[in-house]
């Protein structure tokens, strides 16, 4: 018997631990459910064997699936039958390369068939549900009469889009092509950034129904090996009926879910993703999305770019700089307002004071239900520029924000200097390269200005206490959220808030360290010609 050849260990386990078949009467391993005959079946599913009488075959296979409509099966010739899947298989293929070889082959047995087709992955099972299972992925069933296996030849069809610039990390200088929703084609693409024999790849299936195949790909040597177990033990153990996108799985499997800052990157190019591989991080890739995962992940790589290893060491700098002040003004300049016009009239400058009476003088509410209403205005807005097809959404973002602007303005509900003032922390909120953690600095305003209506200044600080706390509690894959600013460390903090010439700076990354690793005590030292030397 020719079995199929898995290179993926987590399948070999699923496959292999058929061999300890559990007790129907063992009450633990049984499931709730209203039809006992249906958990019986599922149950026996693996153990199945496979007829020998074609028309006995077909009706299992038929049972199986739910005599689908695009069901096809084709009698090649007395003995010889073809089951597959309309538009998962690639019939130029099946009509090319596999036809002409049943119709003209000798000996209809699984073992010659499966020595004349000219292709790379052609299989032998003799399992009924594997067979079915590989099927539906993309394959092709040969059932020859009077032997109890079908021979399995996968030609997947899948339509994707074509490659294209990334949407939502966009970059002047660099790489300008993005993911899409293949997984082979995405394994391409990293493989084309890192062409090295240690760049491992290990493939595994989540969800019952979807059965959705995705890749873990790290480097080895340069990963940490606990932290290739832990995300491998984390997917493994997921008991879920469906995957759809990698960012349901990166908050399936990360250390706080409710958390509402991200542990885990999730990236669109290509380059980013190879550049955490490459600093020793793990990457998730999910065949559909078109969204890569990097893990572990600390705070403050969220705000950095992949562009900022392309432009030069002073202008990399200044760029990060900008970042952090958008963050503190977006998350604290609408709440400094409110504080400030409800408790602290001390600290606004005097010339200030004047203006900013003559503008609030029509305005009869108070400056919280002010500072909120416009934050939710602004919302409102953003999504809807965002939901709507490109062109229309421009439209509606900058002249709706005009129109509602102007119009609050002459209506008295809102003052001039509040709206310059919630204009400038949503400019600053688009600032951060990672669209989740920007999300993330949007919600962190509401409850600050709510804090700071009820309590001024004291309110601003009690939540800024709250976050620090927060966020020094989290933890990447058992990894410090805070690295390197908690724990302190002092060499990794030339890749941080600022970018140090490549020089000085380890090719490593602060949450990713592998102890006794040659490539972890490599570093570029400028001397004589810039050589690169080993220490």
């Amino acid at each position: 018997m020719f079995f199929e050849k898995k290179n993926n260990k987590a399948t070999f386990k699923k496959q292999t631990g058929d061999l300890t078949r559990p007790s129907k009467d063992n009450p633990d391993e049984k499931k709730q459910s209203t039809s006992s005959t249906s958990e019986v079946t599922t149950k026996t599913d693996d153990w199945q064997p496979i007829s020998d009488s074609t028309d006995v075959f077909i009706k299992e296979v038929k049972e199986q699936i739910h005599s689908p409509a695009d069901l096809v099966i084709r009698y090649v010739t007395d003995s010889i039958t073809i089951l597959y899947i309309d538009n998962l298989i690639k019939e130029d293929i099946l009509n090319g390369k596999i036809l002409p070889v049943l119709q003209n082959i000798q000996e209809g047995t699984p073992s010659s068939i499966n020595s004349q087709l000219p292709l790379s992955q052609v299989n032998v099972e003799n399992k009924l549900n594997q067979s079915i299972d590989t099927m539906l992925t993309g394959a092709v069933m040969i059932h020859v009469a009077g032997h109890a296996l079908v021979t399995m030849v996968i030609i997947p069809a899948r339509e994707s889009r074509g490659l294209s610039a990334p949407e939502n990390e966009s970059q002047v200088i660099g790489s300008q092509v993005g993911f899409n929703e293949s997984l082979s084609t995405n394994i391409s693409l990293v493989r084309r950034f890192i062409l090295s024999k240690n760049l491992s790849n290990e493939k595994l299936k989540v969800g019952n129904q979807t059965n959705t195949s995705l890749s873990i790909l790290y480097i080895d040597g340069v990963a940490s090996e606990q932290n290739v177990n832990t995300v491998r033990q984390r997917i493994q153990a997921l008991d879920i009926e469906d995957l759809i996108d990698s960012a349901e799985l990166a908050e399936l499997i990360d250390d706080s879910s409710l958390s509402i800052f991200p542990q885990m990157l999730l990236t669109e190019r290509p380059d980013r993703f190879c550049d955490g591989l490459l600093s020793g991080k793990i990457g998730i890739l999910v065949d559909g999305s078109s969204m890569g995962i990097l893990c572990p992940y600390s705070f403050i790589e969220f705000f950095q770019s992949r562009e900022d290893k392309n432009l030069r060491w002073p202008i990399a700098t200044f760029i990060r700089l900008l970042r952090f002040l958008a963050i503190f003004i977006s998350i604290f300049f609408t709440p400094m307002y409110v504080a400030s016009l409800t408790f602290h009239y001390e600290v606004i400058p005097q010339p200030l004071l004047v203006p900013l009476s003559e503008s609030r003088a029509r305005v009869p509410f108070p400056p919280i239900l002010e500072a909120l209403f416009l934050e939710l205005i602004m919302e409102l807005l953003r999504e809807a520029g965002a939901r709507l097809p490109t062109k229309i959404g421009q439209t509606i973002g900058i002249v709706g924000g005009i129109v509602l602007g102007t119009a609050a303005v002459e209506a008295g509900i809102t003052s001039n200097i509040l709206i310059i003032i919630v204009a400038l922390c949503a400019l600053s909120s688009f600032i951060t390269p990672s669209y989740m953690m920007g999300n993330v600095i949007r919600l962190l305003r509401f409850p600050i200005i709510i804090l700071a209506g009820f309590w001024g200044y004291y309110g601003i600080m009690l939540a800024l206490c709250i976050l620090l706390i927060h966020l020094l509690r989290q933890t990447s894959l058992g990894a410090p959220y805070m690295a390197p600013f908690y724990p302190p460390r002092l060499k990794d903090l030339g890749d941080s808030l600022i970018r140090l010439p490549y020089p000085f700076i380890i090719r490593k990354s602060p949450n990713a360290r592998v102890e006794d690793s040659d490539y972890s005590k490599m570093h570029v030292k400028l001397k004589g010609n810039k050589e690169k030397v080993k220490e």
